[in-house]
């Protein structure tokens, strides 16, 4: 997540744990999951981007989840 945010970490915790409970509760695997909150993704970006600036909304989305996933080997 970004560092500056014009949200509070309480919405955006809130919205992180609906989500996820919607998850947990249809009993998704993986690949069904991030294929729903993918399709979702571009949904958002599709209908609340403007056009021009769409392209740099993905990159910009994927770079932050590229950085924020977790490499290390336990």
């Amino acid at each position: 997540m970004a560092v500056n945010s014009k949200y509070t970490n309480e919405q955006v915790e809130s919205l992180i744990m609906q989500l996820l409970t919607v998850l947990e509760n249809s009993h998704s695997k993986a690949d069904l999951s991030l294929m729903a909150l993918g399709n979702a993704a571009t949904s958002v970006i599709n209908n609340s981007v403007s056009a021009s600036q769409r392209k740099h909304v993905a990159a910009s989305f994927a770079k932050a989840l590229e950085s924020s996933i977790d490499v290390k080997m336990h």
